[in-house]
């Protein structure tokens, strides 16, 4: 079984969506020093269940939300997920030193992205 293990938000104005969450989740909020606009959001304690996410700037192919799921084979997920009535909304792509994405589209109103992490990321070792 795959589990969610990542969200991404979408906003036209991150500065001002990342104070939203902090002021009313208390979550932590921070600009990614990476080659993109991107912010990483920590919304709680590692000891408690919940998961990590980010937030991305609107516009293009997704103006929502994106929840993560990790797979072990993330060509045997694309495979599933065309076999499914999934289409692929963004080709496979590296985020170095993070893990290989895929992001599909279940439903017109509804996008998700597979992960396979690399060996150096903290989350999961293979």
């Amino acid at each position: 079984m795959n589990r969610i293990t990542h969200f991404e938000l979408a906003s036209d104005d991150l500065e001002k969506t990342a104070a939203f969450y902090r002021e009313v989740f208390s979550w932590k909020v921070e600009k990614w020093e990476g080659p993109v606009d991107y912010w990483l959001v920590t919304s709680g304690d590692e000891s408690t269940p919940g998961i990590n996410g980010g937030l991305m700037p609107a516009g293009g192919e997704f103006g929502g939300t994106i929840n993560t799921v990790e797979v072990d084979d993330i060509d045997a997920a694309i495979a599933k997920a065309l076999a499914n009535g999934g289409e692929v909304a963004l080709e496979k792509q590296a985020i170095p030193g993070v893990a290989t994405r895929l992001i599909s589209r279940i439903m017109p109103a509804l996008s998700s992205g597979c992960t396979r992490q690399t060996p150096m990321c903290q989350c999961r070792a293979d």
